[in-house]
């Protein structure tokens, strides 16, 4: 059994993280799919076939000559296209919210001694939060996001001079490790959304009790090599459907209807599906960063380690 509230230092961060997939990672991804696995089945039939019909109509008027084919698709499906593109995205919208707090309830009832978490009780946790659930939406949406949005976007336009670059190596894993403290603050504790978005945010740079270094840079480092580790696995899978598409176009047999439209076909479906597969790749490979990101929260709880310590004590006297 993993304990959470505890000291890490960077390498503890990286190692427990894959220590806890160890431990945990059957009843984890199991629950994961029950909950998530229709709103998963939905979403990638959506985008297979959705967008390869948009990408080969786009793509196919493109190639031959056809501008006005284009515009005369969009007019004639246009109720189609909005409801499609409501439903994709309302279903993104849930799929996003249950798989950012998925974690937090999983991790929070496994910190409290459970070692084998049922689905049931993953619902109920949801269930009993909507209120919350709610109000997190809304901080988020009119208020931290806009903010993201605007340092990130700052840091990006500075790209054009090099120190662009190193501001978005540091903005970026600390906005995510800020939004990440937060869900899980807010769900851990009885704070407000205000009160927990402060502490996530100076919870970055100092311990509660003020005595101890600053956890930014361990923070900071640990958040980053994860994100490498993701992006070198979900650029291995997003570059093989394009492969296929290059090598397609390469030795594929010379055909009017092809030249005009190679995504048409099974090539088209295979195309869409390894695509498909790349997103389900990158939407369980998230969890690690979660994780990784809860790690350090149960880290910043410094007011609970020495609790948590007394109580594992009495517990080993009990049993002795």
């Amino acid at each position: 059994m993993m304990q959470f509230y505890k000291k890490r230092d960077f390498g503890s961060f990286i190692s427990d993280s894959f220590a806890f997939f160890k431990l945990y990672g059957k009843n984890y991804f199991k629950n994961y799919i029950l909950i998530n696995g229709l709103l998963l089945i939905l979403m990638v039939a959506i985008f297979i076939f959705g967008f390869k019909e948009l990408f080969s109509t786009m793509f196919g008027s493109t190639m031959s000559g056809q501008a006005n084919y284009l515009d005369s698709y969009f007019e004639d499906n246009l109720g189609m296209l909005i409801g499609v593109g409501t439903l994709t995205f309302l279903l993104f919208i849930v799929l996003m919210i249950i798989n950012y707090l998925y974690p937090v309830f999983y991790m929070k009832r496994v910190a409290q001694g459970s070692t084998k978490v049922k689905t049931d009780e993953i619902f109920s946790d949801l269930k009993n939060n909507l209120g919350r659930i709610g109000i997190l939406c809304l901080g988020m949406t009119f208020l931290v996001t806009p903010l993201a949005l605007i340092v990130i976007g700052i840091s990006y336009v500075l790209i054009l001079i090099f120190i662009g670059v190193l501001l978005i190596m540091l903005v970026y894993p600390t906005v995510f490790n800020v939004v990440t403290f937060l869900m899980f603050d807010y769900f851990n504790t009885q704070r407000g959304f205000f009160e927990s978005l402060s502490y996530a945010m100076r919870a970055q740079f100092s311990y509660a009790n003020g005595r101890e270094k600053s956890p930014y840079w361990k923070y900071w480092g640990a958040s980053l090599i994860i994100f490498i580790i993701m992006y070198v696995i979900t650029t291995i899978f997003t570059m093989i459907p394009m492969f296929f598409f290059y090598g397609s176009l390469l030795t594929a047999p010379s055909s009017a209807q092809y030249e005009e439209n190679p995504f048409s076909g099974t090539f088209g479906i295979l195309f869409f599906v390894m695509y498909g597969v790349s997103m389900l790749v990158s939407l369980l490979l998230s969890n690690l960063m979660y994780v990784n990101a809860g790690l350090m929260y149960y880290d910043s709880r410094t007011d609970l380690h020495q609790k948590v310590e007394l109580a594992e004590i009495d517990t080993i006297g009990l049993n002795e």
